[in-house]
């Protein structure tokens, strides 16, 4: 019983797009973190009982204005884990070559598991391997949904 005010992108509606209205400049330029903590304590103050995340969601094969910014290489991984310092979810739905390492994955969770230490709150590592793609080359999950856009891999770092 509450209520879980998350803004949830969809096939007709971009988190990615609101940020940029916002700040008037591209997802991923200078004032994209500002804008996700403003979303996220906004989202925070509504007088409910709050379930769920609560906070912001930033994900790349959900949202058509991410997929966009995640194919031109406008962001990377290393950018939506800073912005995950200031709102509810961490790494969500974020695409990765099929041949990404083991060790490559274990850095990356590091990080969200230092990142979510630190700052005492639980963040989760929704990383999802495109099989037998590499860095390059465009995504063709099919998540049983239409309208969810597919990506250009980008290179890890």
């Amino acid at each position: 019983m509450g209520l879980d005010a998350t803004p949830a992108p969809g096939p007709d509606s971009s988190i990615g797009a609101a940020i940029q209205q916002f700040t008037g400049t591209r997802f991923g330029s200078s004032g994209t973190l500002t804008a996700a903590a403003i979303i996220t304590d906004a989202v925070r103050s509504i007088p409910v009982k709050r379930v769920g995340y609560s906070g912001l969601m930033l994900p790349p094969l959900e949202d058509s204005v991410l997929a966009q910014g995640w194919s031109e290489g406008a962001y990377r991984i290393d950018a939506l884990l800073a912005y995950s310092a200031v709102c509810g979810t961490g790494l969500d739905a974020i695409p990765l070559p099929g041949d990404v390492s083991q060790q490559q994955l274990e850095r990356i969770i590091g990080d969200v598991a230092s990142l979510a230490f630190k700052w005492h709150k639980p963040l989760t590592a929704r990383l999802i391997p495109a099989p037998g793609k590499k860095a390059g080359e465009r995504t063709d999950f099919d998540f049983g949904i239409t309208g969810f856009p597919n990506v250009i891999l980008q290179p890890l770092p």
